[in-house]
């Protein structure tokens, strides 16, 4: 690290668990982040400042004025424009260091293949179950540590999969494809703004620790936010051994996402 950058850091280099070493690692990470919308907004913002070196941002949607009670990132002037250059344009004023890698595009099976294959880590920000249960798979299949989260109304949740561990459980496990209830979606049913902040945010925390090599974090179990009442539950999940997606008791299937495009 350069003396800029050791400024830049300090706060986090002054922490024991982190360090000059850990914030190193940061520098040479690689991350995924599929959607810049509510929750998209704040775990970017937040792993630009703390200094992740490559960024890639997926999304393929455009700014609407809807989105800015809550999608942080974008800026009025932004409306119309993709999201991820108006993203690209805000996080390079708060870290010109860090790389930004834009993807306007709604990342299908052989484009997530690509993505995950050229990064460390995968921060799951979607607002619907397809891309969920697409991106759960593609992580599975490449072994990259997973970080998911939801909000709608006032409540939101985030789970960990970390996928170079055999014995992690997925998305699955915890949400079954086949018994997904009909979605609520945030045009007709409202989020709470700070909401998206709040479960964004813890996305970013947990996958800087991740990233770092922390022990502490929420693999394996489930954190949900109702923000009504601000009560906080969690609640440990496992591995489903009849899940379809991964479970078997030899370890993780060889999934078709595994082979090179």
């Amino acid at each position: 690290m350069n003396d800029e950058q050791l400024l830049r850091y300090s706060r986090h280099i002054l922490l024991e668990e982190i360090g000059i070493e850990g914030q190193q690692k940061l520098l040479d990470a690689r991350v995924l982040i599929i959607g810049l919308g509510g929750l998209g907004s704040p775990v970017a913002l937040y792993l630009a400042a703390s200094g992740v070196g490559q960024l890639t941002l997926c999304d393929h949607d455009n700014v609407d004025f809807s989105n800015l009670q809550r999608q942080i990132i974008h800026r009025t002037a932004s409306v119309g424009q993709a999201k991820v250059i108006s993203a690209q344009h805000t996080l390079l004023e708060i870290n010109p260091q860090v790389r930004y890698v834009a993807r306007q595009a709604r990342a299908d099976e052989a484009q997530l293949h690509d993505l995950i294959e050229k990064s460390d880590l995968v921060l799951d920000c979607s607002d619907n179950f397809a891309t969920r249960y697409a991106v759960n798979r593609a992580c599975l299949a490449q072994r990259k540590p997973l970080v998911s989260g939801a909000a709608i109304q006032f409540q939101g949740q985030v789970a960990v999969f970390d996928f170079r561990r055999s014995d992690s459980p997925c998305y699955n496990c915890l949400f079954s494809e086949e018994g997904a209830s009909a979605e609520l979606r945030c045009a007709t049913t409202g989020v709470f703004a700070p909401l998206v902040g709040i479960i964004g945010s813890l996305q970013a925390a947990e996958a800087l620790k991740l990233l770092i090599g922390m022990e502490q974090g929420l693999h394996g179990r489930l954190l949900v936010l109702d923000a009504l009442t601000m009560q906080v539950l969690q609640s440990r999940f496992s591995r489903d051994p009849c899940c379809p997606v991964c479970g078997n008791k030899t370890g993780y299937p060889t999934l078709p996402a595994q082979t090179s495009a």
